[in-house]
Parts: structure tokens; C-alpha cells; sequence
């Protein structure tokens, strides 16, 4: 093997997901139009939790309305800019699926309001689009 080959095989193998090791059940995609990770701080601006959410734009509603959220425990969860295709992506397992959401948009704010408990006087939570579940696509 000449060296570029050995390259481009290391390559492939360093950015996939099988190295990664993220491969140990189905892979549940789909795409949402704005991710937002959150961090929310008490009145001393220290952090009180971390929060990803997950946004559709609503032509109706002529704003983005949450469609689901989740609680960062770890920083797997932290969306990672991706370029090709361009955009974010969180990834992470959720009841033995490996779960991925993307976005072309994404933001980050630092705020002493819950951003997903104000979107629910838009859109109450029992009417969201929620994500999509296994087996359902």
C-alpha cells in the first residue's frame, strides 16, 4: 500500500462510527430546524444546569417551538459542529438506540428563565411534534 492509500484508510477509519464505538445497536436520525444548548444560571451566574433543545420552525407561530429537550449529564450530548453535510448534531443513546439530531442552526444562551418552560405558553408540551421514536420513522 503506497502512502496516501494508508492515509485514506486511516482516515476513513478514524471518523467513522464503528470507531468510535457508537455502533452497538440502531441508529435513529432525523433533523430539526435549530438546536440550542442551554445554560442555565441562578441569580450569581453560576451554572444551575446545562440543557439541549431541540426546535422546528413554526410558520403559524412565526417562531421556533421546542419539539423535545434533554438534560446534559455528560458532555456526549454537547452538539458538535459538523461540515459536511454543514450543520450540528447531538448524538447519544436513548433506551438502546443510538439517537442523532441535526440542525443547520444552532445557538447558545446563558439565561435565569427556562427557555423549553416558556415555549409551552406557545405550544403546550401535550401538542409538540415530539422526536421520533424507534421503530417509527
Amino acid at each position: 500500500m503506497n502512502t496516501a492509500t494508508t492515509f485514506l484508510l486511516w482516515l476513513s477509519l478514524a471518523i467513522s462510527p464503528a470507531a468510535s464505538g457508537d455502533t452497538s445497536g440502531p441508529i435513529l436520525s432525523q433533523r430539526v430546524d435549530l438546536i440550542e444548548l442551554n445554560h442555565f444560571v441562578d441569580s450569581d451566574g453560576r451554572e444551575v444546569f446545562r440543557q439541549v433543545l431541540f426546535y422546528d420552525w413554526s410558520p403559524q407561530h412565526k417562531r421556533f417551538i421546542v419539539r423535545a429537550w434533554r438534560l446534559v449529564k455528560t458532555d456526549s450530548l454537547i452538539p458538535k459542529r459538523r461540515w459536511a453535510p454543514p450543520g450540528y448534531q447531538c448524538t447519544w443513546h436513548d433506551d438502546g438506540v443510538l439517537r442523532q439530531v441535526s440542525a443547520p442552526q444552532y445557538r447558545e444562551t446563558w439565561t435565569q428563565h427556562d427557555p423549553e418552560r416558556l415555549n409551552r405558553l406557545t405550544v403546550a408540551e401535550d401538542d409538540r411534534r415530539p422526536l421520533l421514536q424507534p421503530g417509527k420513522r
